[in-house]
């Protein structure tokens, strides 16, 4: 099997008296994309800040291509570690061209190789044009390719990147997040992607790492931590949801007021006539007009791309349901909730 290229064991890291992360472990392959995922002050970013070797552990160790970069008592120099970071901001220097910007960090090489290797990343981004311009004259995505080929140019195995897409418009973030993972997948680098947008991170990730409080609460594949979150904080930060009491059967199934559904417990098993609530996505369920339907259709939000309804049960109990955006039904009408999920549900003890 292939060698990690990043590999992180137990880090921590306190200020004074806050602990801002606490042991935390994952590694990331040749090739592979890990996103960060978790809300400000999770602790996500201080993690890069550690693979870099711009803080220090307080326990724990950052292993590079197989060599110890980082401990409490040694630390490898973060312009040695061939890690490379993308920041928010992007930090180009105002007073430089693209051309000297992207040359900056390559300092170990003649005035020759160093235009060679500006020329090959500028063509990489798909800016080979600009290299004659300053920062202020390029547009967010145009400054965020250039902060991307500086990274880039040293030949980093290893890159990091923090909020790379806050700074573009929501409408170019998708096609610039589409070239960014071709360029790092091209090169069969590991990555390191932090985030808190969920979208974003499930789009470009391999698998998605959830920080909470300091914690890496799961490292899994975006499917794994969306429909079998180890928690109900991971299901909530995952996208949106609902839980749905049940009692676990003999069979692997919990009996709720919407219908006898298969289960799958992330954490332990679980006994029959365990009182559990399954974790219910608004994908799972669709909605049939039906006037003696057990369900009423309590609200309707019309969302442009989608239309989200509620849906409250005779307990009284709701839960949400996504439909297609031409879907025209009015609250205050009976339906029936039609399962659509073809797998177990992940399910909590009560």
């Amino acid at each position: 099997m292939t060698a990690p290229l990043l590999k992180c064991v137990g880090l921590a890291k306190s200020f004074g008296d806050f602990l801002a992360v606490r042991n935390v472990s994952f590694e990331v392959f040749p090739g592979e994309i890990v996103s960060i995922l978790g809300s400000s002050g999770s602790g996500k970013t201080t993690v890069l800040r550690l693979i870099a070797g711009l803080e220090a552990p307080t326990a724990g160790e950052v292993i590079i291509q197989g060599e110890v970069a980082s401990t409490p008592e040694r630390q490898t120099p973060p312009d040695k570690r061939a890690v490379g970071m993308v920041v928010q901001e992007y930090a180009l220097f105002p007073h430089m061209t693209v051309e000297q910007n992207i040359a900056f960090g390559l300092h170990e090489l003649d005035d020759a190789e160093i235009g060679e290797r500006v020329t090959e990343v500028m063509e990489l981004v798909q800016l080979p044009e600009l290299g004659a311009r300053y920062p202020h004259e390029l547009s967010g995505g145009q400054q965020q390719r250039v902060a991307l080929a500086r990274t880039l140019a040293p030949r980093p195995v290893t890159v990091l990147m923090d909020e790379p897409f806050s700074n573009v418009d929501a409408g170019m973030r998708s096609e610039m997040r589409r070239q960014v993972e071709a360029i790092l997948r091209d090169g069969q680098m590991a990555a390191v992607f932090v985030t808190h947008d969920r979208d974003q991170a499930f789009a470009i990730a391999d698998r998605v790492g959830i920080m909470s409080d300091g914690e890496m609460a799961q490292v899994d594949t975006p499917e794994a931590v969306y429909h079998l979150p180890v928690s109900r904080h991971v299901a909530r930060l995952t996208g949106a949801c609902d839980f749905l009491p049940g009692e676990v059967q003999a069979d692997g199934t919990a009996i709720t007021e919407a219908g006898v559904f298969p289960i799958l417990s992330p954490a332990e098993e679980l006994e029959s006539g365990a009182e559990v609530d399954l974790l219910v996505r608004p994908d799972d369920f669709g909605i049939e007009v039906n006037e003696s339907g057990a369900a009423l259709l309590q609200s309707r939000e019309f969302r442009g791309d989608e239309t989200m309804l509620v849906a409250a049960m005779p307990s009284g109990r709701t839960l949400r349901c996504r439909k297609e955006s031409f879907f025209d039904l009015s609250a205050g009408i009976r339906v029936d909730l039609v399962l659509r999920r073809p797998t177990p549900f992940a399910a909590f003890r009560s």
